[in-house]
């Protein structure tokens, strides 16, 4: 490598400056038609640097950008050897006067360069410096290379210069002396920082960036400049030293770093096309692509809001029946609330979309119609409703990992299966079960997939607090005695009317029976029954907008294990559920307003849809277990903590 890296050099120094540098704008062009994904990440890092910009524009400056970064690359290389006097006519050196004030009493100086023009000159620099601040040494970081030779090769061109050079891999400790002795370092500060970094605004998007300027700054006591190097024109370029960053007392590492990135921001908006467009700047980070759990956070420096970022455009791919779409909802509260910039928009079965529109978190729905519900249908409502950084996938199937993996969503995350994997970029593993009798409730596996990706489990949801009162003198109770799962889920009507007579008798009540179409006649037995009590039967009337306002509406709501369940508990309705053959504890209503009454009987649960012996799980329940839970409920019972999936087991009853 360190032989090829001479041969280049030579081949390069022997040939005239100009045709150099149009040599290397040829090649740049080429690279750009040849390196399409090079091209691609320079397009789109580019449409967020300048969302004004219209597409023509963009890959006008993405094309400028390669012919630049050619012309750069072998100018650089036939300058790296060249001695002082012959570097001078090419490199013109502006603003650094201001040094002198900066680098005041001994005090030393980090230098911030970033990837602009031709960004290798900056090592020539401390030439030109020697000459404004003669008494002062100067040194740069460097990352050194794979190559063992070639990075000595390089080292031994830099340290000609005259500088002192510091590995990243050896610590903070020789440049932070070096700092303290009135040092002058320079240091690259524009490059994706991974999990290490800071996460601090780059155009108004969040970026990971390093915090090393920051902190050898504030170990040391040193001054800030930031510094870029422009091209000027073939084979020529320009040194340009910013004002120095302001460096408030015991401002943190954290706001130093915003405030570099401000800088840089500034310089490259100079010339955008000098900048390094091909790195991932913007880098979304795996596993956790949310930030909530990183150490350093999120900083913005003092004149920026949160409303004024970028968004990360989040997909959540919702499950297809509302009970579990229910149960999904702490999941995507988390993942919604897990980073600041976050804008998070469900996919949604067009039957769920005006729940989701419930959930205060979710920015918008996108609703698959029927008409419309193929996946290269879907696909393309992706695609329009984009560009998505990442999406997570609730529901098992191909399916829906085919919709975003043709939506060209660059980041998918979900569980593995259903033969999928290979159309998953982010796969999340198992949660790990705990060994003993309690189950995890099925909310706590879509909480799981939300923890692996960053977020933190969100505020407790409705269900604490004070019991709503009706204002009027009658409870409303509503009736869901139907189940779309089957006979072993639906308690009897008779019970039901049962139930509700008790009530009725302790307190005055008036009844309201939900369902859908097919719940028609248990609906007509349980108004029948109710002879003599005031029974408004909506069952097959009433949308899911609708549904949602009747629920409200109650101050009660007696139901079997169901989607509208689940509804009434994410919207903070007390509720009694009757459980038969499911199993509570895993799909038990999300709330502490929740009562659930069931029996354990020797074969439940079994989660059968048809029952081979006697319903006996369901026929242990009697109206009179029911009607109590209800008008416990009903009373002005106080809920002080929070709902957890654990505090379950105080719900049930018996």
């Amino acid at each position: 490598m360190a032989l090829v890296l001479r041969f280049l050099l030579a081949l390069v120094g022997a040939l005239p400056a100009r045709f150099v540098h149009f040599l290397g704008r040829a090649l740049g062009r080429v690279a750009y038609v040849a390196a399409i994904p090079y091209r691609r990440l320079a397009q789109r890092n580019l449409r967020i640097a300048f969302p004004e910009e219209a597409t023509p524009a963009i890959r006008a400056l993405a094309a400028e950008h390669f012919a630049r970064l050619g012309a750069n690359v072998l100018g650089g290389m036939r300058a790296a050897p060249l001695p002082l006097e012959k570097i001078r006519p090419i490199l013109a050196v502006e603003g650094f006067e201001q040094m002198r004030a900066l680098g005041a009493g001994g005090r030393g100086m980090v230098m911030v360069l970033n990837h602009l023009g031709n960004w290798e000159m900056g090592a020539r620099l401390a030439q030109f410096l020697a000459e404004i601040m003669p008494d002062r040494k100067y040194g740069t970081v460097y990352q050194p290379l794979r190559n063992p030779a070639a990075d000595r090769f390089v080292r031994s061109l830099r340290g000609r210069n005259g500088l002192h050079l510091f590995s990243r891999h050896d610590g903070f400790a020789a440049p932070t002396a070096f700092l303290r002795e009135g040092g002058v370092l320079g240091v690259l500060a524009d490059q994706h920082a991974g999990d290490a970094g800071a996460w601090v605004p780059l155009f108004g998007r969040l970026a990971s960036t390093t915090t090393l300027p920051a902190l050898l700054a504030l170990r040391s006591g040193a001054g800030i400049m930031p510094v870029a190097i422009y091209s000027a024109g073939p084979g020529r370029w320009r040194a340009v030293a910013a004002p120095p960053v302001a460096k408030i007392p015991l401002e943190s590492v954290e706001m130093l770093t915003a405030r570099i990135n401000q800088a840089v921001e500034a310089q490259v908006r100079q010339a955008p096309a000098d900048w390094f467009w091909v790195h991932n700047r913007w880098k979304t980070p795996q596993p956790k692509f949310l930030l909530a759990t990183y150490k350093r956070g999120v900083t913005l420096p003092p004149a920026m809001s949160v409303e004024s970022l970028r968004p990360f455009q989040i997909l959540v791919r919702s499950p297809n029946w509302l009970g579990d779409a229910v149960m999904a909802v702490p999941a995507v509260r988390a993942i919604a609330t897990g980073r600041p910039d976050a804008r998070l928009t469900v996919l949604s079965p067009a039957k769920l979309a005006d729940f989701w529109r419930t959930v205060p978190e979710v920015a918008e729905v996108l609703s698959i119609e029927a008409e419309k519900s193929g996946i290269f249908a879907v696909a393309e409502i992706v695609r329009n409703a984009g560009p998505f950084e990442a999406a997570v996938l609730l529901p098992h199937s191909i399916r829906s990992a085919l919709e975003v993996w043709l939506g060209r969503v660059p980041r998918r995350a979900g569980y593995a299966g259903h033969s999928r994997r290979w159309l998953l970029n982010q796969i999340v593993p198992e949660p790990e079960l705990i060994p003993g009798p309690t189950r995890p409730h099925h909310s706590e596996r879509y909480l799981h997939l939300a923890r692996t990706i960053g977020a933190i489990d969100p505020p407790p949801p409705a269900g604490t607090g004070s019991l709503p009162k009706s204002a009027a003198a009658f409870a409303r109770i509503g009736i869901v005695p139907g189940a779309e799962y089957g006979p072993t889920k639906r308690w009897f009507p008779d019970r039901f009317a049962a139930a509700a007579k008790t009530i009725a008798a302790a307190r005055p009540a008036r009844f309201a029976l939900f369902g859908v179409a097919r719940d028609a006649e248990i609906g007509a037995a349980i108004e029948k029954d109710l002879v003599g009590l005031e029974c408004d039967n909506r069952i097959g009337q009433t949308s899911l907008t609708e549904l949602i306002a009747e629920l409200r509406a109650c101050d009660l709501l007696l139901t079997n294990d169901t989607g509208t369940m689940h509804l009434a508990a994410h919207l903070g309705v007390p509720l009694v559920a009757i459980f038969g053959s499911t199993d509570h504890v895993v799909t038990a209503p999300l709330s502490l307003r929740a009562r659930i009454v069931r029996h354990q009987v020797e074969c439940s649960p079994c989660f059968l849809r048809e029952c081979p012996l006697d319903l006996r799980c369901l026929r242990s329940v009697t109206g009179d277990e029911v009607a109590a839970a209800a008008l416990e409920l009903l009373t002005d019972v106080k809920v002080t903590a929070p709902f957890s999936p654990s505090a379950i087991s105080a719900t049930i009853i018996p």
